[in-house]
């Protein structure tokens, strides 16, 4: 691209967003409903820590979003993903499997619990875990013992795999819950970008034994910091509850702990941003799939780039639209960003993949030849939720 054709792509994008003449955020929280009569409540109250009604009322309203049978609000996202893995019976020294292609948070919540991250490719149709690339990788890497999947080659135990729905486009579940139950491998989703996004007509987040979302404030809708364990498990949902309230055993004064819990509960204060925040969801929702088409018709014009489309079998909550840029293309993501930075449009490259990061450089990983494809030709462009006055 031409720096005239860059600077032809940010008016397009102004246009789009309705900013035309100040800086434009890649995303933000907008609060046009009850969230400051909620929030001013618990101050009144004192109901501002983690018990309280807008928990328990945030957590029915998502499970009812969801069709979960169960949600535990949690203070972020990545511990709701730490949490699901331990219930997943994910253990110190595990191998888990897990894209390249995604936030750190990710790898972050496996290392918590002492596990191994072990990178794995993606596609290009969802951005999401190749799963017949990984079987092919499975069946020359693995052997099956006692009902147990372990690594040929450094004798661990490979425990889960953790698909993420990158930037709200559902993965292919079907083939990928194939290649868990073909090599015994626990399914735990990474939904922290998926609220509103479905596969096949059923939610992402309620396939695996247990998932996490996040509410972070740049998410979808947003409770400050926070997230949500999913999960169909009635028993796994009293656990997950019972270890992020610090494994505390209910008593009316003594503080009587029966195992390594966490303070993870979500306090009430956020929790009741985020139920004012669960009112708007379908409206940021169809506000968010119109701006996706806003963006693909006018994007059209530019050469050499296009929008990435939702995949075929699933509805996207689009929470970040995305770049492409054509495979023939000589100009780079770094140099498009930089032209845009300067023009005050606030793009950003898609992740680093985790295995180049020094801490996660010599973990086990597959070849990645489109993961590292992919990470070269995509940016994010600006998709707040807040629509212009």
């Amino acid at each position: 691209m031409t720096n005239v054709e860059i600077s032809r792509l940010a008016t397009k994008i102004r246009a789009v967003t309705g900013l035309t003449d100040s800086p434009i955020a890649l995303h933000e929280p907008y609060f046009g409903g009850h969230e400051w009569q909620y929030v001013k409540e618990c101050i009144d109250t004192g109901w501002v820590s983690s018990v309280g009604k807008y928990v328990d009322l945030f957590e029915q309203k998502l499970s009812e979003f969801t069709g979960a049978r169960h949600a535990i609000a949690v203070v972020n996202g990545t511990a709701a993903l730490q949490v699901a893995l331990e219930l997943a019976g994910v253990q110190a020294g595990d191998e888990v499997l897990m894209p390249a292609l995604t936030f750190i948070a990710t790898a972050n919540a496996a290392t918590y619990l002492n596990a191994i991250p072990h990178f794995v490719d993606v596609e290009y149709r969802t951005l999401g875990i190749d799963a017949r690339k990984l079987a092919d990788y499975l069946v020359d890497l693995c052997i099956i013992e006692n009902g147990q999947c372990i690594n040929r080659q450094t004798g661990r135990r490979i425990k889960a795999v953790v698909p993420m729905h990158t930037l709200g486009h559902p993965v292919d579940m079907d083939p990928l819950i194939q290649v868990c139950e073909r090599f015994h491998l626990e399914l735990v989703e990474d939904a922290a970008e998926s609220l509103g996004s479905y596969y096949k007509g059923r939610h992402t987040g309620t396939f695996g034994k247990a998932s996490a979302i996040s509410f972070n404030g740049n998410k979808v809708i947003t409770t400050g910091g926070g997230g949500a364990i999913l999960t169909n498990d009635s028993e796994l949902a009293r656990r997950a509850k019972h270890l992020t309230t610090t494994a505390k055993v209910p008593h009316r004064w003594q503080y009587i702990h029966d195992e390594r819990g966490y303070n993870f509960r979500m306090p009430n204060i956020n929790a009741a941003l985020g139920c004012a925040q669960l009112e708007q969801l379908p409206a940021f929702l169809a506000y968010k799939r119109s701006l996706a088409e806003h963006y693909m018709r006018a994007l059209a014009e530019i050469p050499n780039v296009s929008v990435f489309r939702e995949p075929e079998h699933g509805q996207s909550n689009y929470w970040l639209n995305a770049l492409v840029l054509d495979e023939r293309s000589t100009t780079s993501c770094e140099e498009i960003i930089e032209q845009l930075q300067a023009e005050q449009i606030y793009c950003r490259p898609m992740w680093k993949l985790l295995n180049e990061l020094p801490m996660y450089r010599d973990l086990p990983t597959m070849p990645l030849s489109q993961s590292i494809d992919i990470e070269r030709r995509l940016i994010h462009l600006p998709s707040g939720v807040k629509s212009p006055s």
